[in-house]
Protein backbone atom coordinates (compact mmCIF):
# COMPACT_ATOMS: atom_id res chain seq x y z
CA UNK A 1 0.00 0.00 0.00
CA UNK A 2 1.27 3.03 -1.46
CA UNK A 3 0.74 6.70 1.11
CA UNK A 4 2.44 4.83 4.20
CA UNK A 5 3.48 7.25 6.66
CA UNK A 6 5.13 7.17 10.22
CA UNK A 7 3.50 10.76 11.66
CA UNK A 8 -0.22 10.05 13.48
CA UNK A 9 -1.54 12.93 12.53
CA UNK A 10 -0.87 12.01 8.36
CA UNK A 11 -3.69 8.85 9.55
CA UNK A 12 -7.05 9.53 8.09
CA UNK A 13 -8.71 10.33 11.35
CA UNK A 14 -5.73 12.60 12.49
CA UNK A 15 -5.58 14.45 9.00
CA UNK A 16 -3.40 17.78 9.77
CA UNK A 17 -5.56 21.24 8.86
CA UNK A 18 -8.89 19.41 9.31
CA UNK A 19 -12.21 22.04 9.45
CA UNK A 20 -13.06 23.12 12.64
CA UNK A 21 -16.47 21.11 13.00
CA UNK A 22 -13.97 18.12 12.37
CA UNK A 23 -11.27 18.90 15.10
CA UNK A 24 -14.17 19.09 17.33
CA UNK A 25 -15.61 15.84 16.90
CA UNK A 26 -12.19 14.58 17.29
CA UNK A 27 -11.44 16.48 20.58
CA UNK A 28 -14.50 14.34 21.44
CA UNK A 29 -13.18 10.94 19.87
CA UNK A 30 -13.31 8.05 22.74
CA UNK A 31 -9.75 7.03 23.18
CA UNK A 32 -8.07 9.92 21.60
CA UNK A 33 -7.17 13.48 23.18
CA UNK A 34 -6.30 15.80 20.57
CA UNK A 35 -4.54 19.33 20.97
CA UNK A 36 -3.59 21.47 18.76
CA UNK A 37 -2.05 25.49 18.90
CA UNK A 38 0.84 27.18 17.43
CA UNK A 39 4.11 29.37 18.27
CA UNK A 40 4.85 31.59 15.76
CA UNK A 41 5.08 29.81 12.68
CA UNK A 42 5.03 26.73 14.58
CA UNK A 43 2.15 24.58 14.35
CA UNK A 44 1.80 21.78 17.63
CA UNK A 45 0.01 18.92 17.59
CA UNK A 46 -0.30 17.14 20.89
CA UNK A 47 -2.45 13.38 20.47
CA UNK A 48 -2.57 10.50 23.69
CA UNK A 49 -3.77 7.66 22.48
CA UNK A 50 -5.45 4.85 25.11
CA UNK A 51 -6.30 1.00 24.17
CA UNK A 52 -9.68 2.74 22.56
CA UNK A 53 -7.76 4.98 20.56
CA UNK A 54 -4.84 2.40 19.21
CA UNK A 55 -7.58 0.18 17.57
CA UNK A 56 -9.31 3.27 16.02
CA UNK A 57 -6.46 4.53 14.15
CA UNK A 58 -3.56 1.82 13.87
CA UNK A 59 -1.07 3.74 16.17
CA UNK A 60 -0.01 2.37 19.79
CA UNK A 61 -1.14 3.87 22.76
CA UNK A 62 1.16 6.67 23.98
CA UNK A 63 2.08 10.48 23.34
CA UNK A 64 3.38 12.38 20.29
CA UNK A 65 3.72 15.56 19.44
CA UNK A 66 4.57 16.98 16.29
CA UNK A 67 5.96 20.22 15.80
CA UNK A 68 5.32 21.66 12.22
CA UNK A 69 6.48 24.88 9.88
CA UNK A 70 5.44 24.94 6.47
CA UNK A 71 7.53 27.75 5.87
CA UNK A 72 11.02 26.67 6.91
CA UNK A 73 13.89 26.02 4.23
CA UNK A 74 17.46 25.50 4.22
CA UNK A 75 18.49 29.20 4.12
CA UNK A 76 15.99 30.23 7.36
CA UNK A 77 18.10 30.06 10.11
CA UNK A 78 16.04 31.93 12.44
CA UNK A 79 13.18 29.43 11.44
CA UNK A 80 15.60 26.51 12.47
CA UNK A 81 16.52 27.92 15.97
CA UNK A 82 12.41 28.44 16.69
CA UNK A 83 12.16 24.87 16.26
CA UNK A 84 14.73 24.19 18.16
CA UNK A 85 13.34 26.30 21.32
CA UNK A 86 9.77 24.26 20.38
CA UNK A 87 11.56 20.80 20.63
CA UNK A 88 13.75 21.90 23.68
CA UNK A 89 10.48 22.53 25.45
CA UNK A 90 8.56 19.49 24.05
CA UNK A 91 11.54 17.17 24.73
CA UNK A 92 11.11 18.24 28.39
CA UNK A 93 7.23 18.09 28.56
CA UNK A 94 7.59 14.51 26.70
CA UNK A 95 9.52 13.56 29.94
CA UNK A 96 8.26 15.59 32.65
CA UNK A 97 6.88 12.15 34.17
CA UNK A 98 10.42 10.35 33.88
CA UNK A 99 11.42 12.64 36.94
CA UNK A 100 14.83 12.22 35.12
CA UNK A 101 18.08 13.70 36.81
CA UNK A 102 21.67 15.15 36.53
CA UNK A 103 22.74 11.40 37.50
CA UNK A 104 19.93 9.47 35.35
CA UNK A 105 21.72 7.45 32.46
CA UNK A 106 20.59 8.38 28.88
CA UNK A 107 21.22 6.36 25.88
CA UNK A 108 20.58 7.93 21.83
CA UNK A 109 20.62 5.71 19.07
CA UNK A 110 21.06 7.20 16.06
CA UNK A 111 19.39 4.68 12.92
CA UNK A 112 19.35 4.63 9.56
CA UNK A 113 22.50 4.06 6.55
CA UNK A 114 24.51 7.02 6.59
CA UNK A 115 25.42 6.28 3.01
CA UNK A 116 22.09 7.25 1.83
CA UNK A 117 21.13 11.06 2.36
CA UNK A 118 17.33 11.06 3.36
CA UNK A 119 18.00 8.13 5.67
CA UNK A 120 21.08 9.50 7.22
CA UNK A 121 19.53 11.85 10.27
CA UNK A 122 20.16 9.81 12.85
CA UNK A 123 23.89 8.75 12.21
CA UNK A 124 24.58 12.06 11.48
CA UNK A 125 22.95 13.48 14.52
CA UNK A 126 25.09 11.08 16.74
CA UNK A 127 28.30 12.25 14.65
CA UNK A 128 27.07 15.60 16.22
CA UNK A 129 27.09 14.05 19.71
CA UNK A 130 29.93 12.96 19.94
CA UNK A 131 31.77 16.05 19.16
CA UNK A 132 29.87 18.09 22.00
CA UNK A 133 30.09 18.73 25.80
CA UNK A 134 28.03 15.40 26.38
CA UNK A 135 31.15 12.98 24.99
CA UNK A 136 33.45 14.78 26.90
CA UNK A 137 33.17 12.53 30.27
CA UNK A 138 35.46 10.30 30.76
CA UNK A 139 34.52 8.82 34.34
CA UNK A 140 30.91 8.25 35.36
CA UNK A 141 29.34 8.14 31.98
CA UNK A 142 25.93 8.94 31.34
CA UNK A 143 25.28 9.48 28.09
CA UNK A 144 26.37 6.72 25.58
CA UNK A 145 25.64 7.88 21.86
CA UNK A 146 25.80 4.94 18.89
CA UNK A 147 24.77 4.00 15.28
CA UNK A 148 24.12 0.78 14.77
CA UNK A 149 23.53 0.96 10.95
CA UNK A 150 20.80 -1.21 9.31
CA UNK A 151 20.01 -4.64 8.83
CA UNK A 152 21.44 -4.70 5.13
CA UNK A 153 24.93 -3.55 6.34
CA UNK A 154 25.23 -5.75 9.65
CA UNK A 155 23.15 -8.75 9.18
CA UNK A 156 22.20 -8.32 12.51
CA UNK A 157 18.74 -6.39 13.57
CA UNK A 158 19.18 -3.18 14.68
CA UNK A 159 17.29 -3.66 17.90
CA UNK A 160 19.42 -6.65 18.45
CA UNK A 161 21.92 -3.98 19.08
CA UNK A 162 20.26 -1.71 20.83
CA UNK A 163 19.13 -4.47 23.41
CA UNK A 164 22.82 -5.22 23.54
CA UNK A 165 24.01 -1.83 24.48
CA UNK A 166 21.01 -1.52 26.96
CA UNK A 167 21.40 -4.50 28.86
CA UNK A 168 25.13 -3.33 29.64
CA UNK A 169 24.43 0.42 29.93
CA UNK A 170 21.13 0.31 31.99
CA UNK A 171 20.18 3.41 30.92
CA UNK A 172 16.80 5.31 32.47
CA UNK A 173 16.00 6.42 29.12
CA UNK A 174 16.74 5.28 25.68
CA UNK A 175 15.96 7.81 22.24
CA UNK A 176 15.95 6.98 19.29
CA UNK A 177 16.56 9.09 16.06
CA UNK A 178 15.41 8.10 12.66
CA UNK A 179 14.21 9.69 9.31
CA UNK A 180 10.45 8.82 8.70
CA UNK A 181 7.95 8.85 5.69
CA UNK A 182 5.32 11.33 5.62
CA UNK A 183 1.99 11.16 3.22
CA UNK A 184 1.52 14.30 2.18
CA UNK A 185 4.74 15.88 0.40
CA UNK A 186 4.19 19.31 1.83
CA UNK A 187 5.51 17.86 5.53
CA UNK A 188 8.63 16.73 4.03
CA UNK A 189 11.38 18.07 6.04
CA UNK A 190 8.59 20.19 7.29
CA UNK A 191 7.93 18.36 10.65
CA UNK A 192 9.42 16.55 13.81
CA UNK A 193 7.69 14.00 15.76
CA UNK A 194 8.30 12.62 19.10
CA UNK A 195 6.35 9.90 20.45
CA UNK A 196 7.10 7.74 24.00
CA UNK A 197 5.74 4.55 21.99
CA UNK A 198 8.91 3.68 20.37
CA UNK A 199 9.58 2.47 16.83
CA UNK A 200 9.81 -0.09 14.07
CA UNK A 201 12.50 0.86 12.03
CA UNK A 202 11.96 1.14 8.26
CA UNK A 203 7.95 0.70 8.84
CA UNK A 204 7.58 3.80 6.76
CA UNK A 205 8.89 2.37 3.49
CA UNK A 206 7.65 -1.34 4.17
CA UNK A 207 10.86 -2.94 5.56
CA UNK A 208 9.87 -3.47 8.86
CA UNK A 209 12.16 -5.01 11.58
CA UNK A 210 11.68 -5.80 15.55
CA UNK A 211 10.27 -2.93 17.67
CA UNK A 212 12.79 -0.62 19.66
CA UNK A 213 10.21 -0.13 22.79
CA UNK A 214 9.31 0.02 26.48
CA UNK A 215 8.08 -3.15 26.31
CA UNK A 216 10.96 -4.77 24.08
CA UNK A 217 13.42 -3.41 26.96
CA UNK A 218 11.90 -2.43 29.69
CA UNK A 219 13.31 1.10 29.66
CA UNK A 220 11.08 4.26 28.29
CA UNK A 221 11.86 4.72 24.86
CA UNK A 222 11.55 8.05 23.06
CA UNK A 223 11.50 8.15 19.48
CA UNK A 224 11.77 11.24 17.44
CA UNK A 225 11.96 11.75 13.62
CA UNK A 226 11.45 14.02 10.40
CA UNK A 227 9.93 12.62 7.34
CA UNK A 228 12.66 12.56 4.80
CA UNK A 229 10.66 10.64 2.21
CA UNK A 230 7.10 10.05 0.80
CA UNK A 231 5.80 7.43 -1.54
CA UNK A 232 6.08 8.06 -4.97
CA UNK A 233 2.37 7.80 -6.02
CA UNK A 234 1.62 9.71 -3.55
CA UNK A 235 2.88 13.12 -5.30
CA UNK A 236 0.14 12.30 -8.33
CA UNK A 237 -2.51 12.99 -5.86
CA UNK A 238 -1.06 16.33 -4.53
CA UNK A 239 -0.62 17.15 -7.73
CA UNK A 240 -4.07 16.27 -8.77
CA UNK A 241 -5.43 18.54 -6.05
CA UNK A 242 -3.05 21.66 -6.99
CA UNK A 243 -4.35 21.55 -10.44
CA UNK A 244 -7.64 21.46 -9.09
CA UNK A 245 -7.67 24.46 -6.79
CA UNK A 246 -5.90 26.17 -9.83
CA UNK A 247 -8.44 25.49 -12.16
CA UNK A 248 -11.48 26.24 -9.59
CA UNK A 249 -9.60 29.72 -8.66
CA UNK A 250 -9.08 30.79 -12.31
CA UNK A 251 -12.79 30.20 -13.04
CA UNK A 252 -13.94 31.78 -9.65
CA UNK A 253 -11.42 35.03 -10.96
CA UNK A 254 -12.73 35.14 -14.65
CA UNK A 255 -15.29 37.97 -13.99
CA UNK A 256 -13.35 39.82 -11.09
CA UNK A 257 -11.82 42.99 -12.22
CA UNK A 258 -9.00 42.44 -10.48
CA UNK A 259 -7.91 39.61 -13.07
CA UNK A 260 -7.69 41.48 -15.61
CA UNK A 261 -4.75 43.80 -13.80
CA UNK A 262 -2.83 40.70 -13.43
CA UNK A 263 1.04 40.61 -15.03
CA UNK A 264 1.52 37.24 -13.83
CA UNK A 265 -0.32 33.74 -13.61
CA UNK A 266 -2.20 33.43 -10.18
CA UNK A 267 -0.92 30.69 -7.64
CA UNK A 268 -3.86 28.85 -5.68
CA UNK A 269 -3.42 27.60 -2.28
CA UNK A 270 -4.71 23.80 -1.85
CA UNK A 271 -5.93 25.24 1.69
CA UNK A 272 -8.02 27.94 0.18
CA UNK A 273 -11.98 27.39 -0.47
CA UNK A 274 -12.98 26.38 -3.80
CA UNK A 275 -17.01 26.02 -5.29
CA UNK A 276 -16.54 22.65 -6.12
CA UNK A 277 -19.95 22.84 -8.28
CA UNK A 278 -17.65 25.19 -10.36
CA UNK A 279 -15.26 22.41 -11.67
CA UNK A 280 -17.90 19.46 -11.68
CA UNK A 281 -18.40 19.98 -15.81
CA UNK A 282 -14.65 19.39 -15.86
CA UNK A 283 -14.22 16.46 -13.79
CA UNK A 284 -17.33 14.96 -12.79
CA UNK A 285 -18.62 13.74 -9.59
CA UNK A 286 -15.03 12.85 -9.01
CA UNK A 287 -13.62 16.48 -7.58
CA UNK A 288 -15.88 16.33 -5.27
CA UNK A 289 -14.17 13.68 -3.27
CA UNK A 290 -12.08 14.24 -0.15
CA UNK A 291 -8.61 14.25 -0.18
CA UNK A 292 -8.66 10.74 1.27
CA UNK A 293 -11.30 9.60 -1.28
CA UNK A 294 -9.06 10.79 -3.68
CA UNK A 295 -5.84 9.08 -2.72
CA UNK A 296 -7.32 5.78 -2.24
CA UNK A 297 -8.42 6.07 -5.90
CA UNK A 298 -5.01 6.35 -6.61
CA UNK A 299 -3.67 3.32 -4.42
CA UNK A 300 -6.60 1.50 -6.96
CA UNK A 301 -5.02 2.23 -10.24
CA UNK A 302 -1.19 2.39 -8.90
CA UNK A 303 -1.38 -0.51 -7.26
CA UNK A 304 1.85 -2.70 -8.20
CA UNK A 305 3.33 -0.06 -10.33
CA UNK A 306 6.11 1.58 -8.96
CA UNK A 307 5.67 -0.25 -5.35
CA UNK A 308 9.21 0.90 -4.22
CA UNK A 309 9.84 4.19 -5.46
CA UNK A 310 9.96 7.17 -2.86
CA UNK A 311 10.94 10.76 -3.46
CA UNK A 312 13.04 12.96 -1.28
CA UNK A 313 13.86 16.89 -2.00
CA UNK A 314 16.66 17.60 -4.09
CA UNK A 315 18.16 19.80 -1.08
CA UNK A 316 18.57 16.67 1.44
CA UNK A 317 21.65 16.76 2.01
CA UNK A 318 20.99 20.24 3.55
CA UNK A 319 17.97 19.46 5.33
CA UNK A 320 19.82 16.46 7.01
CA UNK A 321 22.20 18.56 8.00
CA UNK A 322 20.27 21.15 9.72
CA UNK A 323 17.99 18.58 11.21
CA UNK A 324 20.94 16.41 12.60
CA UNK A 325 22.41 19.50 14.31
CA UNK A 326 19.24 20.96 15.78
CA UNK A 327 17.98 17.14 17.21
CA UNK A 328 21.76 17.16 19.04
CA UNK A 329 22.03 20.49 20.22
CA UNK A 330 18.37 20.31 21.24
CA UNK A 331 18.80 17.13 23.19
CA UNK A 332 22.61 18.89 24.69
CA UNK A 333 20.77 21.15 25.67
CA UNK A 334 17.95 19.44 27.33
CA UNK A 335 20.70 16.97 29.02
CA UNK A 336 22.54 19.40 30.79
CA UNK A 337 19.88 21.63 31.63
CA UNK A 338 18.29 19.53 34.20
Amino acid sequence: MWGRTDLIDETEEMVQHRIKKEKDVLKESEGIMFEESRDGAVLITSIEVDENGEKKIGKKKGKYITLTDLTVNPDDEESFKQLEKMFVQKLEEMHANLNLTKSSKVLIIGLGNSTITPDAIGPKAIEYLQSSSLSQQVDNVKVVMYAPGVTGQTGFETSDFVEAISNAFNPDLIIVLDALAARNSERLCKTIQLTNTGIHPGSGVGNQRKEISEEAYGVPVTAIGIPMVVDGPVLYADAMEHVIHYIGSKIEEKGSPSSALAVTPMVSSKKSSIDTKVLQPIFGEWVTWSTDEKRKLFEEVFVGKNPSLFVTPKETDAWVDHYAYLLSTGIESWITSR
